[in-house]
């Protein structure tokens, strides 16, 4: 029996069920990224990475020079 993934959309993509999105999915310890526009294409990341750059986004850490 297959294991069902409940991909989840990212709040800051906006309403509608169009595919400028960015959604996740937990699976065990990983996290599964993908663009709405390209679902075949995933990014899958440990869930202590993820909440990491999660952090990182929220402090303001990412993009400096």
């Amino acid at each position: 029996m297959a294991i069902r993934t409940y991909w989840q959309k990212s709040s800051f993509s906006g309403g509608g069920d169009g595919n400028d999105c960015v959604e996740l999915a937990a699976a065990g310890d990983r996290i599964r990224l993908r663009e709405g526009d390209d679902p075949g294409t995933e990014l899958v990341v440990t869930s202590v990475a993820f909440a990491g750059l999660v952090r990182d986004v929220k402090d303001g850490r990412l993009g400096r020079a």
